[in-house]
Formats: C-alpha cells, sequence, structure tokens
C-alpha cells in the first residue's frame, strides 16, 4: 500500500506542474496579445492625430482655420499643421470663376429657358427692346469674408450685376448696345459693379463682364415695340406740330409787338422833338417880342396871314350888292397866270 501510495502521490505532483506550465504559457500569450492590441490602437491614435493635425493647400487654393469655430486666419499652399479636433481648415478655390446672365451654359430646361429670356430682354433708352447676353468672371479676394459675411456671395454678385446692366443699357440707344456702344457699356457696367460690391463687402471682387451678343427680341414682343414706336411716333409729330405752330405764331406777335413799340416810341420822340422846337422857337420869339413887341406882332400877324389866306376864297365887291362889279379873286389870279404863260410862249416862238 505503501508503495501504491507513492506512486499515486508521484503522479499527482507530475499532474499539477504539467497543468501550471499549460496556464502560464496562455497568461503569457494573453498578454503578448494585449500588448500588440495596444500597441496597434496607440498607432492609428498616432497616425489620426497626424492625418488630424497635417494638411495641405493645393496651389490655386486658401484655408481659413477656425479655432472652436472662429475665424483666425488665412494660409496660402503648401504642407500645414492645427490641432487635432480643435481647429478646422475650410478651402476656398481662388481662381476665376464665372457665371452667364441671359443665357445658359450646357443643356436647360424650358422653365431655365423662359428664365434666362427674361434676363436677357432689357429696354434702351430709345424705348427699344434687345436681348444682351453677359457673362460675369469673378474671384474670391478675401475668403474669410467670402465663409462668413454672407451666406450666398454669388447670387449676390450675380443680383448686382443684373441690376447694373439693366441701369446702364438702359441709358444708351439699341444702336449703341447692338454696334458701336459695347466697349463703353462694358466698362460702365464693369465700374458700377465694383463699387457696389465694395459697398456689400462680400469678398468677392470683379475681374471682367462680357457681352457675349446682342440682337432684336423675338417676334411678339418686335410686334409689341412696333406699336409703341407707332404711339411714339404719333406722340412726336403732334409735338413736332405743336412746336412749328409755336414758332411761327410767336415771332409773329413778337414782330407785331415790336412794330407797336417801335411806333409809339417814333411818336414818342416826334412829339417830345416838336415839342422841344416849339419851346426853342417860343423863347427865340419872346427874346425877339420883348425887344419890339409892335414889329413883332405885325410880323407874327403876316406871318399868321400867310398861312390862313392860301386856303381862304376872296371877294371883292364895291359894296352896292351888284353881282356883276363882283370880282373874284382867284379868277383874276387864273387869268394872270394863264396871260403870263401865253406872253412867255409868244417870246420864246419869237425868239
Amino acid at each position: 500500500m505503501a508503495e501504491n501510495f507513492r506512486e499515486f502521490n508521484s503522479g499527482g505532483n507530475a499532474g499539477n506542474s504539467e497543468n501550471g506550465r499549460t496556464r502560464f504559457n496562455w497568461n503569457r500569450q494573453q498578454k503578448k496579445k494585449g500588448t500588440s492590441i495596444g500597441i496597434v490602437v496607440a498607432i492609428v491614435l498616432v497616425l489620426l492625430v497626424s492625418y488630424e493635425s497635417v494638411y495641405s493647400i493645393r496651389e490655386q487654393e486658401q484655408g481659413v482655420v477656425t479655432t472652436f469655430g472662429k475665424a483666425g486666419g488665412v494660409v496660402t499652399s503648401g504642407l500645414h499643421f492645427k490641432i487635432p479636433f480643435i481647429q478646422k481648415v475650410t478651402r476656398v478655390n481662388t481662381t476665376i470663376q464665372g457665371f452667364p446672365i441671359g443665357y445658359a451654359q450646357g443643356t436647360a430646361t424650358e422653365q431655365n429657358g423662359d428664365m434666362y429670356a427674361t434676363e436677357s430682354l432689357m429696354i434702351t433708352s430709345d424705348f427699344n427692346f434687345v436681348n444682351v447676353d453677359f457673362y460675369v468672371e469673378y474671384k474670391v479676394s478675401d475668403p474669410i469674408k467670402y465663409l462668413y459675411n454672407s451666406a450666398r456671395p454669388e447670387e449676390i454678385l450675380k443680383n448686382i450685376a443684373q441690376s447694373c446692366i439693366r441701369n446702364v443699357v438702359s441709358n444708351y440707344t439699341v444702336d449703341d448696345v447692338i454696334t458701336t456702344g459695347k466697349s463703353e457699356i462694358q466698362a460702365a457696367i464693369r465700374e458700377m459693379i465694383i463699387e457696389k460690391l465694395e459697398q456689400q463687402d462680400i469678398g468677392l471682387m470683379l475681374v471682367n463682364i462680357s457681352i457675349q451678343d446682342a440682337e432684336p427680341p423675338t417676334q411678339t414682343v418686335i410686334e409689341a415695340f412696333k406699336a409703341v414706336e407707332t404711339a411714339k411716333q404719333g406722340k412726336e409729330t403732334a409735338i413736332n406740330n405743336a412746336n412749328k405752330y409755336q414758332n411761327e405764331k410767336i415771332p409773329e406777335a413778337s414782330a407785331k409787338a415790336d412794330q407797336i413799340i417801335q411806333d409809339a416810341e417814333a411818336q414818342k420822340q416826334a412829339r417830345i422833338n416838336e415839342a422841344t422846337a416849339q419851346v426853342v422857337r417860343f423863347n427865340e420869339m419872346y427874346e425877339e417880342y420883348t425887344k419890339n413887341p409892335l414889329i413883332t406882332k405885325q410880323r407874327m400877324f403876316y406871318e399868321t396871314m400867310e398861312d390862313v389866306l392860301p386856303g381862304v376864297k376872296l371877294i371883292i365887291d364895291n359894296g352896292n350888292g351888284d353881282l356883276n362889279k363882283t370880282l373874284y379873286l382867284d379868277e383874276l389870279q387864273i387869268k394872270g397866270l394863264n396871260e403870263t404863260t401865253s406872253n412867255q410862249q409868244s417870246a420864246e416862238n419869237t425868239q
């Protein structure tokens, strides 16, 4: 029994030793596995942090760095670093971009086609309609203002461009818009857009605006335009006729008024001159009269009679009422004049 017990005891010790060795190896493997997982997790975290810390900006971009949502600065192209999960970078395209006004780029739906037709239809200073297409080129001048000063800066720019285009085109005639005035119109629109963009301060700058096409409107609008043009011509004709009548009557009335004024002035001056002469004459006569009143009275009497007698018919009568002996002075004068004429003719014939 003692031998059997020793054998049993030795067998039990051998079994325990084998189980302990197996448990130790398992624990060792578990530790190695945990270490490997930790290393992998650490590597992943390092890579994630590195990925979040390093970023690159392309050549035609600029980046806006925000810290806790607040814009801090602008970075240019190249490799840059940021604080992971705290800072964020928003990339902004700084290349020249553009959009059309009055036409569609590519295939447009029917609804969009109507919208573009409405954009292109404009009225000129001579009340004509014209379809004008524009292309606007712009770029981002300030990325921070572009991102945070407005929600839709491109839409604001387009509204500004449409307003300026209609404002400028309305100051030109249809011939200028379609033919010779395109360069001047483009320059005027460009200056107005730049001024309004400065006022809005949305971080965009205008590079260029150009007229792509300008043509008369559709047939429906042409018919309406003809009706308006006919009414305008009728209005101008009526105005011209009224102005013609006015131009004819006003000079005529002015001439008559001037003639009346001139006649009145002439009569006035004649009266003044006559009165002045009479005053001078009277003063001279008065001076002579004061020297010798009797002679002056006789001279005045004779002068008065000279003025009066040529218009008076004189009859010489002997005072007896015998009409046969009445002599008419005018008949005697005529008879004497005839005799004098006859004697002169006879003398001339004798010679």
